[in-house]
């Protein structure tokens, strides 16, 4: 399965994390978590880009959204079913590092939020860790709202919690 849709240069395409073109996002992303963390949650760091199947990320539960500039995977990341209370959570959103600080995450944010809404979510939830400030400035400016003390030591929290509401009030 695949849907495209052209954005100026830039191409949206609904897919698959197993399609060919995530591999590089993943792999990259991989390397990323493995850099900041180690192991420091007790196993590789890469574990969390294999935990879930590829099939929790597809349609009707799930989406996975990568942005191609000239046939290269320069953003993505998706979202799965989080529970039965009509939240969707995002995982995986990467920014490939030469393409960084183009608003490129913001735009997949926005896309992945309108394909969550399309599907029927009403809420949106991610986590990230306490080492990716760029990441936590990025939900935070897109409207997510943290669910963890913010006056609290970052190392101690590990995971920072966000959530979002798009559906109706």
């Amino acid at each position: 399965m695949s849907q495209t849709d052209t954005l100026a240069d830039d191409v949206f395409i609904l897919t698959s994390p197993d399609d060919e073109r995530a591999s590089f996002l993943l792999e990259s992303l991989a390397g990323h978590y493995e850099d900041l963390y180690g192991e420091e949650f007790g196993e590789a760091a890469t574990s969390e880009i294999t935990r879930y199947p590829a099939s929790r990320f597809m349609p009707p539960d799930g989406a996975f959204i990568l942005l191609q500039r000239g046939g290269l995977t320069i953003c993505g990341g998706g979202f799965k079913r989080r529970g039965d209370d009509g939240t969707a959570e995002i995982k995986r959103v990467w920014t490939h590092p030469d393409y960084l600080r183009q608003g490129l995450a913001r735009r997949l944010m926005l896309r992945l939020e309108a394909q969550a809404s399309r599907q029927g979510y009403a809420r949106l939830y991610l986590t990230t860790g306490y080492l990716q400030k760029p990441a936590m400035q990025l939900y935070l400016n897109a409207g997510y709202r943290p669910l963890f003390d913010s006056a609290a030591d970052p190392h101690a929290l590990v995971l920072m919690p966000f959530e979002k509401n798009i559906g109706p009030d």
